[in-house]
């Protein structure tokens, strides 16, 4: 063979082997993907998805396709896109339970939103999937940032975000940071919010950030002025909490730690250390430790800084332990509003004793509760017809309850509208958890604010500037009258002495225990204003 045609095959050969290479490392580094917009990595899928896709959690299956379809029927007249930042994948059945319960609220509130103001812009919604406790959120806000740039997505507010991490702090400080405007419907760590100042002249540390529920130091405030001087530190009183770093834990102890002391002094703090917010760990065997501590130390009432699971293995260690038949309440923050769907008929046995008479309550400050609005304004009517001799007028009525009482209304209306289209939801949505009242109450107060700041054509969309301009206006005569309370927004985006629900878990004499809702507490220690008008007092 000529050495010319050697050379050539040659050549060829080389060629050939390079391209079977290429085709084979294309094809080893092409992205795994979950659907479109999502990316398998480290075993999970991330990224975002407004298509129906359930991110492998049969339980949102439903939901994520309503949300789907609702952005089909806007499909081709004005709107911008929303995002709902959560979690979307866990191992265990209860968290799965609980992601549920934020979508339906989110769609319950893209709907009324879209519907309610009848006017453009509408809401697009995606599902934006950071991983475990946030642990892959820098991808997924990547995604978001140029979806906000873009033209045809038009992102102009993120909402969501459940867990007071160092994870979730980063997102949304970079979000913030790049002017997308963010909602935190369901965090209350002091740590991800802005200082409210009244000088203005403070730079804030995340600029077009909003909040829906008072930071946990605001709600140990609420409960301290609710329970009167049980609610004081005193010798009575022990705190407990769990030294893993969590912004959570982190601001609810210093909170309960900065709680006026009367009296006596109590024991001194019990710390613990669990792994993960979701891991149990070796807590049991420190619990143990603890309970025999509090025993002896005298103490009945137990301020618990830490996660819902620890919460539930120290109520039943304090239970197992014979202490002259004291009865213990454990006091602790918004994330124990998950606990009532972690505990068995068993647990609740033990929480009780043989007696049946209850040897442990749990008592938190939830962000809402559905009997809130009924319950208070009937009391309230009870209380003034006493001192009056007569039933109130309607114009006499307090709107702080009256205002969410409707609201909370329209809720369950817009609830039975979908079940009346045959539009499934996974199950119907229940409100007692208050997970779904908040993230509704999320998307309505960015409907409200999208719609304030709209101007010109209905095809000119406000900037994300502008909408994050809206959310120190949502006060006085342009608060959000939401199902949660009344939502007035101070110049820093914090909500104005918005009221936790006092909620206790009872486990009554047999069967499943009982969550029951017991008063508001008001973080200044009264009712909001008439027309939640700020006070230029005000934190």
């Amino acid at each position: 063979m000529p050495r010319w045609k050697k050379i050539l095959y040659a050549l060829l050969t080389v060629g050939a082997v390079a391209v079977c290479f290429w085709l084979v490392w294309s094809f080893v580094q092409k992205p795994d993907t979950c659907a479109d917009g999502v990316e398998r990595t480290g075993g999970e899928c991330i990224g975002v998805n407004g298509e129906g896709y359930d991110f492998g959690t049969p339980e949102i299956h439903d939901v994520s396709r309503a949300i789907a379809e609702e952005n089909k029927k806007i499909d081709g007249r004005p709107h911008v896109t929303v995002a709902l930042m959560l979690p979307l994948q866990a191992d265990k059945p209860a968290l799965r339970r609980q992601m549920r319960s934020d979508l339906q609220g989110a769609y319950l509130g893209q709907r009324q939103a879209n519907e309610g103001e009848g006017e453009p812009p509408k809401i697009r919604l995606v599902l934006a999937n950071p991983g475990r406790a946030y642990k892959q959120q820098q991808k997924v806000v990547d995604t978001l940032l140029r979806m906000a740039d873009s033209s045809k997505d038009r992102l102009r507010a993120v909402t969501g975000f459940n867990l007071s991490l160092d994870d979730t702090r980063e997102a949304v400080e970079r979000l913030t940071q790049h002017k997308v405007p963010v909602l935190a419907s369901r965090i209350s760590g002091d740590e991800i919010a802005n200082a409210d100042r009244t000088d203005g002249t403070a730079k804030p540390r995340f600029p077009g950030l909003a909040r829906l529920i008072p930071t946990n130091h605001d709600a140990a405030q609420a409960l301290a002025n609710f329970n009167g001087e049980r609610g004081r530190q005193n010798r009575k009183t022990v705190l407990v909490y769990d030294k893993r770093s969590d912004g959570y834990n982190e601001s609810l102890a210093k909170a309960f730690s900065g709680i006026e002391e009367q009296g006596p002094p109590g024991p001194a703090a019990m710390p613990f250390e669990s792994p993960a917010i979701d891991e149990p760990g070796s807590t049991g065997n420190q619990f143990s430790q603890t309970a025999n501590n509090i025993c002896d130390s005298g103490a009945d009432t137990i301020y618990f800084a830490g996660r819902t699971l620890h919460l539930r293995i120290l109520a039943l260690k304090l239970a197992q332990v014979d202490c002259e038949n004291r009865h213990y309440t454990i006091v602790s923050g918004s994330d124990a509003a998950s606990l009532r769907q972690d505990m068995t008929e068993k647990d609740w046995q033990q929480l009780r004793g043989e007696g049946g008479k209850a040897k442990v309550t749990v008592q938190y400050a939830a962000p809402a509760h559905p009997d809130a609005w009924r319950t208070e304004l009937a009391d309230w009517k009870k209380e003034w017809t006493a001192h009056h001799d007569r039933e109130p007028a309607k114009e006499e009525l307090p709107q702080y309850l009256t205002e969410p009482n409707a609201a909370l209304g329209t809720l369950k209306k817009r609830i039975e509208t979908t079940r009346g289209e045959d539009i499934k939801l996974g199950s119907t949505p229940s409100l007692e958890d208050s997970r779904t009242m908040l993230v509704y109450d999320g998307l309505i107060t960015i409907g409200k604010a999208l719609h304030q700041a709209q101007e010109g054509s209905a095809e000119a969309a406000p900037s994300s500037a502008d909408v994050g301009a809206q959310w120190p206006l949502l006060q006085s005569r342009h608060r959000v009258r939401g199902a949660s309370g009344l939502i007035c927004l101070t110049s820093s985006g914090n909500a104005y002495d918005k009221p936790v629900a006092v909620v206790e878990l009872d486990p009554g004499r047999e069967g499943l225990g009982k969550l029951k809702f017991v008063g508001l507490g008001w973080p200044t220690g009264h009712p909001q204003p008439k027309n939640c008008v700020i006070p230029s007092s005000a934190p």
